[in-house]
C-alpha cells in the first residue's frame, strides 16, 4: 500500500509539474477550449439508479452467513431517487481536480421467506425483519488532458473512492419483546485509475464521460470498484448547463473484523439529471 501511495504521489506531482511548465511557456497567448471547460464548476442533481445489493456476513464461530439479495430476500426497492454532488476545479487548461459525494440510505421491513444467517444469529422464515444498508462514497481525483483541441479533449485520471457502508438486520423474537440484532460496517479506501474526455457537438450541446477501475487489498480489506458515466450537456447560459446522463458505480468489498467476516457486492446504475454552475476567471477562451 505504501509503494502504491508513493507511486500515485510521484505521478501526480510529475504530471502537474509538466503541465505547469507547459502553461508557463504560453505567456499571454489565448488558447481556445471547448465551451464546457470552465475554471470552477459545481454539479448538483438527482440520481435514479437500479440497485443490486448482495451481502454475506459470517462469524468466526462457524455460523456461515447466507448470501442475501437485499432486493429479493429483504424487500428493498430496486429503484429509488437520491442526491449527488460534484465539484471541479481546473488548475490549468489541461489539469483538473474533482471532488464527488454520493449517499445511499436504504431500509426495509419485510416477512422473510427463508431462514437467513447474518452475523451471530439466524433469522427464521416468516419472521418480520428490519434491514438497513447505508452507503456514503467520497471521491477525489486528478485528471490530466493528453489531447486538447478547440472542440474536444481526452485525458487520464487517478484518484480514490472512500467507501463507508453499514448493514444491519434485526427482528423481534417470540419471547417477550426482546429484539435480535446484528450489524456490520466498514470504511474502505479504493484508489482508481481511468480515462475521461468530452466533445462539443455544437455551441450549446456536448457529450462528456469517464471510466475508472481498480482492484486492491489493504490489510484485512480487499475491494474492487468500477465507475462510469456519460453525460449530454446543454448550455442554458454562460454560467449554467443542464445535463442528462447515465452513471454506474459497482463495488465489491471483502472485509474482516474481530469475530465477523463480510462480503459485499453492490451496484447503482441508472440515469441522472443535474445542473452545473460555472464561475471563475480563466486564461483560455471558448471556440
Amino acid at each position: 500500500m505504501k509503494k502504491l501511495s508513493s507511486t500515485i504521489l510521484i505521478y501526480f506531482f510529475a504530471v502537474h509539474f509538466c503541465a505547469a511548465q507547459k502553461d508557463s511557456t504560453r505567456n499571454n497567448i489565448i488558447y481556445p477550449a471547448p465551451w464546457f471547460v470552465e475554471k470552477f464548476q459545481v454539479f448538483a442533481g438527482t440520481f435514479m439508479p437500479i440497485s443490486n445489493i448482495n451481502v454475506q456476513v459470517s462469524n468466526t464461530s462457524g455460523n456461515i452467513g447466507t448470501e442475501i439479495d437485499f432486493e429479493n430476500d429483504l424487500g428493498f426497492d430496486k429503484t429509488f431517487v437520491t442526491f449527488i454532488a460534484d465539484f471541479q476545479y481546473r488548475l490549468k487548461r489541461r489539469s483538473r481536480l474533482d471532488l464527488s459525494y454520493y449517499r445511499f440510505n436504504r431500509y426495509s421491513t419485510t416477512r422473510l421467506n427463508k431462514d437467513i444467517n447474518f452475523g451471530d444469529n439466524t433469522y427464521l422464515a416468516n419472521s418480520i425483519a428490519n434491514s438497513i444498508f447505508n452507503t456514503q462514497i467520497y471521491r477525489l481525483s486528478y485528471g490530466y488532458s493528453v489531447i486538447e483541441k478547440p472542440k474536444y479533449e481526452l485525458g487520464f485520471l487517478i484518484g480514490a473512492h472512500i467507501v463507508k457502508a453499514d448493514s444491519e438486520m434485526s427482528a423481534d423474537t417470540t419471547i417477550g419483546t426482546f429484539t435480535t440484532k446484528d450489524e456490520f460496517g466498514f470504511t474502505a479506501p479504493l484508489p482508481n485509475l481511468g480515462i475521461w474526455g468530452g466533445y462539443a457537438l455544437s455551441d450549446r450541446l456536448a457529450i462528456t464521460g469517464e471510466f475508472s477501475y481498480l482492484s486492491l487489498t489493504v490489510n484485512e480489506t480487499s475491494g474492487r470498484i468500477v465507475a462510469l458515466s456519460v453525460f449530454f450537456l446543454f448550455r442554458v447560459a454562460s454560467y449554467l448547463n443542464l445535463s442528462l446522463g447515465y452513471s454506474g458505480l459497482n463495488v465489491k468489498i471483502d472485509a474482516t473484523k474481530p469475530k465477523l467476516t463480510g462480503q459485499f457486492i453492490w451496484g447503482y446504475n441508472g440515469p441522472s439529471l443535474t445542473a452545473t454552475f460555472s464561475f471563475g476567471k480563466k486564461y483560455w477562451t471558448h471556440k
